[in-house]
This record gives structure tokens, C-alpha cells and sequence, in this order.
């Protein structure tokens, strides 16, 4: 059952929902902010937050296995639910991006997927996720923010409401949470990203060094690409993708 709690505006969901964690906040808890002042990304960059924008996290389990493949799968979930939905492809850049190619080819920033792991009294480990979605149209980005935005109502003639962006939303985290701890559905959850997987052939640098072209994802959700050495397993870091194969 989902407990909700919503804000006009928060530093951040994400630090907010950790806290509930910590506190014992039962599986379902979801915090949701009209905006953020200080939203976080992965690796703790800032997550541009204006008003208009879906900013939510929400308190699951921590899965015993394959945790790390949790915003991959996520991504991939929401894109196929976003395609059933809004008739727009979207494709997951590894390792929480979510992402709409424009018209050249070129990836634009839809949205992102961040977890965090906590203690919890009564989930004995939490997993937090937290979920970022440019919904409404979002105007001149500041400095700051590396990737091309775009807003989900850019993309579809009639822009859905954030009340129904956050429906799905939460409802396709509390999938993943599930179905991840089921092997058989998590080897599913693992094909789809598969499927959904951006930049497979291109290629890539992590952290600014060049890790050769990108082949596919592991089991676990890792980032194999292949270098003039051979094959190499990317598990962390800032993954750049060259534009042109």
C-alpha cells in the first residue's frame, strides 16, 4: 500500500525519503515534491528541478541480488510502459538515463533514476528510489546541466497531468521491486534493458577515459565494452557516448 507524502518544495525527495527509511518508513512510502532546491543526481551531481517536473522517491525493499541492475531496469520499464502510454520511444543510457533521440540522432535528457541503500528497521535493508521526469516544458537549463533536456509534453500531442506521470511511476517501481527478487523475472527485466540499452556499438568513455565500444550489459548490470585489449566490465563512473558509430 502506498503511504504518500507530498511537498511544494523540498531540498530533495530523495534525502527526505531516506530519512522516513532510516526511521522505519514501511515499503510503498513515497515522497513527492513540486519541486526541489537541491534535487540529487547520481554520484552527487545536482538535479535541475524546476517547477513542472515529476520528483519523487520511493521506499522498497533491498534485493538480495542483481541491486545494481534496480535503475537500469527501472528505466526500461518506464520506457515500455511511456511507449504503451505516449507512443514515444524512449531508450535507457547506462547507468539511470533516460533518454529520447531527436530528429538527428541526438540524445536528449528525459529523466533519471537514482538508488541509495539504508538501514531499515523494518525492511532490514531499504532500497530509496528516486525518480526524476521532465514533464512540462522546462525552458533554458542552467550551466550546469550537461545533457540536452527535453519534457515528456514535447513529445505527445496531448501532455498528460503529473498526477498520471506519477501513477505509472510508482506503479512500475513497485514492479521492479518485485520482480527483481524473482529470478526468472529478473532474467526478464535484464532482456528488456537489453532491448532498451543506448549507445550498443558506439563508442564510449567513462569518467573521461576512453573504454572502447560498448557490446552490451552483464548479468549484473554492468557495462561491457570492448577495448583494443579486450573486453571490459564498466560497473561505475560518468559513461559518455560518442554520437557517431
Amino acid at each position: 500500500m502506498t503511504r504518500r507524502e507530498y511537498h511544494e518544495e523540498l531540498p530533495s525527495t530523495q534525502q527526505r525519503a531516506l530519512v522516513l527509511a532510516r526511521a522505519g518508513a514501511p515499503a510503498g512510502t513515497v515522497v513527492v515534491a513540486g519541486r526541489q532546491s537541491a534535487g540529487l543526481g547520481r554520484s552527487g551531481h545536482t538535479w535541475w528541478s524546476p517547477p513542472g517536473g515529476l520528483y519523487l522517491s520511493m521506499v522498497v525493499p533491498f534485493p538480495p541480488r542483481r541491486a545494481a541492475l534496480l535503475p537500469l531496469a527501472l528505466g526500461a520499464r518506464l520506457s515500455e510502459a511511456f511507449a504503451v502510454r505516449f507512443r514515444i520511444e524512449i531508450r535507457v543510457k547506462w547507468p539511470n538515463d533516460l533518454i529520447v533521440l531527436d530528429s538527428r540522432g541526438t540524445p536528449r535528457k528525459l529523466g533519471g533514476v537514482l538508488v541509495d541503500a539504508v538501514p531499515s528497521p523494518t525492511l532490514g535493508t531499504a532500497a530509496v528510489i528516486g525518480v526524476g521526469l521532465n514533464v512540462a516544458p522546462i525552458g533554458d537549463a542552467p550551466s550546469q546541466v550537461r545533457a540536452r533536456p527535453v519534457a515528456l509534453s514535447e513529445l505527445v500531442s496531448e501532455p498528460p497531468s503529473l498526477y498520471e506521470v506519477e501513477g505509472l511511476t510508482v506503479s512500475e517501481v513497485g514492479r521492479v521491486a518485485e520482480a527483481i527478487q524473482d529470478p526468472v523475472e529478473a532474467e526478464e527485466l535484464l532482456t528488456l534493458c537489453r532491448a532498451r540499452l543506448y549507445g550498443v556499438g558506439r563508442r564510449a568513455s567513462v569518467d573521461g577515459r576512453p573504454v572502447g565500444t560498448i557490446e552490451g550489459l552483464g548479468e549484473e548490470g554492468e557495462l561491457w565494452c570492448m577495448s583494443t585489449e579486450g573486453p571490459v566490465a564498466v560497473r561505475a563512473g560518468d559513461l559518455t557516448v560518442e554520437e557517431s558509430p
